[in-house]
C-alpha cells in the first residue's frame, strides 16, 4: 500500500500527483467539484484549454497492475472521497484523451503539449504500455523534437 501518498493524509486536504513529480494540495468542503479542481490547476500550470486533461484516481488492481478511475467534473470531491476504497489510491492530473493531432495541440496549448510529452515520456518505463500507445509515444516524440512525420 501507498500509505504516505494515500488520497487523504488530511481531513478534506487533497492532494493531486503532477506528472512532472509536483504534488498540489486543494483544501475542498461539500460543495466543491472535480471541475473546481480542474481549472485552479489549468490557471497554476498556464494551460489553455483543459479538454483532453481529467482527474484520475490510480490504485494497484489485484495482480499489481495499475487501475485509473476518470473522475467525472460534476462529482464533489466529498462523495468521490466517501464512495471510493481510496485507502491506497492516489488522484493524478492526467491527459486522459490523446488528441486527434498532437501537433495541433502544440501549436494551440504548448504548455499541454509539454504535459502530454512528459506524461507519455515517464509511460515508456510502465511495461503495461500497449503498442498503440508506444506508436502515438513515438510520433509524439518526433513532433517534440521537431522531425518531420
Amino acid at each position: 500500500m501507498m500509505k504516505k501518498e494515500a488520497l487523504l493524509l488530511i481531513p478534506n486536504v487533497l492532494k493531486v500527483f503532477l506528472e512532472n513529480g509536483q504534488i498540489k494540495s486543494f483544501t475542498f468542503d461539500g460543495r466543491t467539484t472535480v471541475k473546481d479542481v480542474m481549472v485552479t490547476l489549468q490557471d497554476r500550470l498556464s494551460l489553455r484549454y483543459i479538454e483532453h486533461f481529467a482527474l484520475v484516481l490510480e490504485y494497484a488492481g489485484p495482480e499489481q497492475n495499475h487501475k485509473f478511475l476518470l473522475l467525472q467534473d460534476k462529482q464533489p470531491l466529498a462523495y468521490v472521497v466517501q464512495r471510493t476504497h481510496y485507502h491506497g489510491m492516489k488522484c493524478l492530473f492526467r491527459i486522459s484523451f490523446f488528441p486527434k493531432d498532437p501537433v495541433e495541440l502544440l501549436r494551440r496549448d504548448p504548455a499541454a503539449f509539454e504535459y502530454l510529452y512528459i506524461q507519455v515520456e515517464s509511460g515508456f518505463g510502465d511495461t503495461q504500455t500497449n503498442r498503440s500507445m508506444d506508436k502515438q509515444a513515438g510520433r509524439l516524440l518526433c513532433c517534440h523534437n521537431g522531425v518531420a512525420l
